[in-house]
């Protein structure tokens, strides 16, 4: 079995990125973008499947001994280093022609995410984290068509007074009968958004709001994420307290005000 390093993975995992936001972008806004419904009515389209489809080729190219878990063709292999793919995150606003979508490209080892790619090519931007490595953001730079890397961190805000949360939608925890908490909390804030997906943990590791959560998640949802979040500074748990992406779950934050959200969500 071939041995790669954490900065090997990361060069690799951000040049697939780049591979594939040629191709979303193409089928971004595209008159003849096929959206079905999938058994769980949520949508898909062959941009989604065409960009899982062209990781898993790159990852049988380059990386065969991996294993991996995609949102649309679910799992190859059962090796301990596993790729994680969210091909769309955001496929809603993608087919309706809202920038706010991203690929996510995680690689966890021995179930532990260490590496996380969140790239949004329709914003012009892409996050990038391995453990020890730090976090960044990739944005359009000071001139036109030049872009430029930089470190992010967490916010330092330390009273919910004073904070600013981000969440996806009502209707999420109204399901899982949380709902009271949930308001609870966002009548703490300073200020609230629903900025959804991916979008609303960016933010929060480049320090731009404080909190983010959902009540219900997928590891292929989540896994890119964590990497990000901890590398700037920040902490990722499920709603429940459980540290990293598999419970289900998220809370986000930046370390300081997760203790004082955990009991709201609880409720």
């Amino acid at each position: 079995m071939a041995e790669f390093t954490l900065q090997e993975d990361l060069e690799f995992a951000l040049a697939l990125a780049d591979k594939v936001d040629a191709l979303t972008l193409a089928r971004y806004g595209s008159n003849d973008l096929v959206v079905e419904s999938k058994p769980d009515m949520t949508p898909v389209s062959d941009a989604d499947r065409g960009a899982e489809q062209l990781i898993l080729n790159e990852l049988a190219a380059h990386r065969p001994d991996d294993s991996v878990l995609g949102e649309e063709f679910g799992v190859h292999g059962t090796g301990s280093r596993r790729w994680v793919i969210d091909p769309i995150d955001g496929t809603k606003n993608f087919v309706r022609r809202v920038p706010v979508w991203a690929t996510l490209i995680a690689l966890l080892i021995d179930d532990e995410p260490v590496l996380g790619v969140i790239s949004a090519p329709a914003l012009s931007r892409r996050w990038h984290a391995a453990t020890g490595l730090g976090a960044y953001v990739t944005e359009p730079g000071t001139s036109v068509g030049s872009t430029a890397t930089r470190a992010i961190s967490v916010s330092s805000v330390t009273d919910l007074a004073d904070s600013s949360l981000a969440y996806a939608s009502l209707s999420g925890w109204k399901e899982a009968g949380k709902l009271d908490g949930f308001l609870d909390l966002l009548d703490t804030a300073w200020r609230t958004r629903g900025y959804g997906d991916f979008y609303s943990y960016a933010l929060l590791a480049e320090g731009a709001v404080d909190a983010a959560f959902e009540p219900e998640l997928e590891l292929y949802d989540m896994a890119a994420l964590v990497p990000v979040v901890r590398e700037a500074g920040g902490r990722f748990t499920s709603v429940a307290g459980e540290e990293g992406c598999h419970g289900g779950n998220a809370l986000a934050s930046n370390g300081k005000l997760h203790e004082a959200i955990l009991p709201y969500l609880n409720r």
